[in-house]
């Protein structure tokens, strides 16, 4: 992906030479960075180290065609999966634009290639990518500094009603307050021990990494900075893994020393019941398969495990997750949970359906 002062960088990957070079001269003299494969097998080996900001691409092509360069990627970490993807087709038939579409492709460019329309497309995408990450940030800003403003006695009791266990720590890692959910999940023995002043794992194998989890969102929260940082905490005595989430609370040059730098939530997938599916359909959108998904992520589940369950591929999860990036704001499954878990429908909503 691109840095703040560098152009976007769009990969080309298409067959014809001759075409091939024309786009990548036209996209270089409209300002853009280009990179360039002849099929989807050298593509491939591009995105190993290359993070593109949009992906132009041929269908047909010989070896891995398109649709295989485009569900591989879906399939990557989420930087690259979660990248606007634009085909290059000869093929204007009905079936193929939906075949596409359920693959996660964003657009068609039909050939023979109408440059003007070309760049147009492609710059609409890249502000689409731009308002995403702009309001992901807002999102994630408003829900830290909400976090970072709790205090007294009328924020405890919200935060009780809580249905997951949240622990705020200083700026020095110590422990400022913790929720009753958090105090319950102690008192289980089962994954955590909360002291007067820190949050300790009970099995031993994941404290080094727990601890360094803490200490990365820390300076990042010091610097001024956001950052999420996820980790699975095993259980003592064989109840499955409790899962963390660090988040940071980027600290202001007035803010007293005890102001809270550290969200932690915490929850046990095992223990707590999902969000209501329509709570998650309301608050942001969603079609009750993407709620579907949304929830069971937010309770823990991998991807794989979330398609096993609704009896469908992972290519139609990975087409799922990217309309949860869309709709909620957010480009990583690492936010998007983050998200999930510090928003409103984790409240304990007992009674509703």
């Amino acid at each position: 992906m691109t840095t703040s002062t560098d152009p976007p960088l769009i990969f080309v990957i298409e067959d014809e030479d001759a075409l091939r070079r024309d786009i990548v001269e036209e996209l270089q003299d409209a300002g853009y960075r280009a990179m360039e494969a002849a099929n989807g097998e050298a593509a491939l080996e591009f995105l190993t180290s290359a993070k593109p900001d949009l992906v132009l691409c041929d269908i047909s092509m010989p070896g891995l065609d398109g649709y295989g360069v485009l569900e591989t990627l879906r399939e990557m970490p989420p930087e690259l999966a979660t990248t606007p993807f634009v085909f290059l087709t000869a093929l204007s038939e009905p079936h193929k634009v939906v075949e596409g579409k359920l693959l996660g492709a964003d657009d068609y460019l039909v050939k023979p290639v109408d440059y003007d329309l070309m760049l147009a497309t492609i710059a609409a995408r890249l502000r689409q990518v731009e308002r995403i990450r702009e309001h992901h940030h807002d999102e994630l800003s408003a829900l830290r500094r909400a976090l970072a403003g709790l205090s007294g006695k009328g924020a405890e009791q919200v935060l009780n009603l809580v249905a997951l266990g949240v622990v705020l720590l200083d700026g020095s890692g110590r422990l400022l307050y913790a929720n009753s959910a958090a105090c319950d999940l102690a008192a289980a023995a089962d994954w955590i021990g909360i002291q007067s002043k820190s949050v300790i794992p009970l099995d031993q194998g994941s404290g080094r990494a727990f601890r360094r989890a803490l200490s990365e969102t820390l300076e990042a929260a010091k610097a001024g900075d956001d950052k999420v940082v996820g980790i699975q905490l095993p259980s003592v005595t064989g109840e499955g893994a409790l899962s963390s989430l660090a988040c940071a609370l980027p600290v202001q040059e007035d803010d007293p020393p005890d102001a809270p730098a550290l969200a932690l939530f915490l929850a046990a997938p095992d223990r707590r019941s999902r969000a209501p599916e329509t709570l998650l359909m309301d608050l942001f959108g969603l079609t009750p398969t993407e709620a579907r998904v949304a929830g069971a992520l937010a309770n823990g589940a991998r991807t794989v495990d979330v398609a096993e369950e609704l009896d469908v591929s992972q290519t139609t999860i990975a087409f799922h997750m990217r309309n949860l990036f869309q709709k909620t704001g957010t480009n990583r499954q690492a936010d998007l949970v983050a998200l999930i878990l510090a928003g409103p429908m984790m409240i304990k909503y007992e009674g509703l359906t």
